[in-house]
């Protein structure tokens, strides 16, 4: 099941939550689309509104933040300091009600056969939708419950015999298991656009990448293991935060917190919106992991576990 699902979480009235005080979901999503987008008709036209509708709608969201968060010019809108964190935390709110809302349609498929299965965190948000619907399309009996956790948590399980079949971003896969690589992901090297790398003239050397302190991913995680792995020196210089998840990162980046170096994979909205700018390496440096799967017993997987591993396959 998704992350929001796999963690007991006290209730919105158990918190002291009013629901009536929460943001629009509707709002954010056009507030992200503008941004993307570059103007208000065009985030309007992407959800399907009417651009006086949309008006109102972000008129109601700024008035809600206490702030201006589009600053509008006749050739578009662009997002002020404020608007560009503020759509940052929206895009991470958008993401978990997108999770809650796959790991319901998938609870209400009564009467399917239950897979249990371990994704790491990129590949879940990135890869696992696609791969679930493609199942659910050629075996609608099959029902799959991805619990979210980071690659050592998945490797854990699926060697103690708790899941059948997991999917990791590490590089270090046990020999005590199975595996097979899926396909590979690049890491790139993210800064904000205030960020001093964003105006360097000359490449970033792997060297001085290494002796900068950054924004990570908990240990344990398949993108810090990945990262350390390909650049060992980094692993000497203390981070200026440690975070447990993608988004979370992405949002300290964009917030001024310092680089970080992510999958492209989880950074592709925030590329394409200049809520972050990528980082050339020195010598056209890549730096790239295996995205690989992985299950304990027979050599040959069989049932709903091997189908999905075909389409795994398939799909990358």
């Amino acid at each position: 099941m998704s992350r929001a699902a796999s963690r007991a979480v006290p209730s919105a009235a158990s918190r002291g939550v009013d629901p009536s005080s929460l943001p629009s979901l509707t709002a954010l999503a056009l507030l992200v689309a503008v941004v993307d987008e570059g103007s208000l008709g065009a985030g309007a036209r992407r959800l399907g509104m009417a651009q006086p509708n949309a008006s109102r709608l972000l008129r109601q969201l700024e008035a809600d933040a206490g702030t201006g968060l589009l600053q509008r010019h006749p050739r578009g809108s662009r997002p002020t300091s404020a608007g560009l964190v503020f759509a940052a935390h929206a895009r991470e709110l958008l993401e978990a009600a997108q999770d809650f809302s796959d790991w319901l349609a998938h609870t209400r498929e009564a009467g399917a056969d239950e897979l249990p299965i371990g994704v790491s965190l990129t590949i879940a948000e990135h890869l696992m939708p696609a791969w679930l619907t493609t199942l659910r399309n050629q075996v609608p009996g099959v029902r799959v419950s991805p619990h979210v956790l980071n690659s050592t948590q998945v490797l854990e399980r699926v060697r103690g015999g708790d899941l059948p079949l997991g999917f990791v971003e590490t590089p270090h896969v046990p020999s005590s298991v199975r595996s097979r690589v899926i396909t590979d992901d690049e890491l790139v090297v993210l800064v904000a656009p205030h960020h001093p790398w964003a105006d360097r003239r000359s490449p970033l050397t792997i060297e001085e990448l290494a002796r900068t302190p950054l924004v990570v991913r908990e240990g344990g995680s398949g993108t810090r293991d990945a990262f350390e792995e390909l650049v060992p020196a980094a692993a000497a210089t203390a981070p200026v935060q440690e975070l447990s998840s993608n988004a979370a990162v992405r949002l300290a980046v964009a917030s001024g917190a310092g680089p970080a170096v992510l999958s492209r994979r989880a950074a592709l909205q925030d590329l394409a919106s200049g809520t972050l700018l990528r980082v050339p390496l020195h010598g056209g440096h890549r730096l790239v992991r295996p995205l690989t799967a992985v299950w304990s017993g027979p050599q040959r997987m069989s049932g709903p576990a091997a189908l999905l591993l075909d389409v795994a396959s398939r799909r990358c």
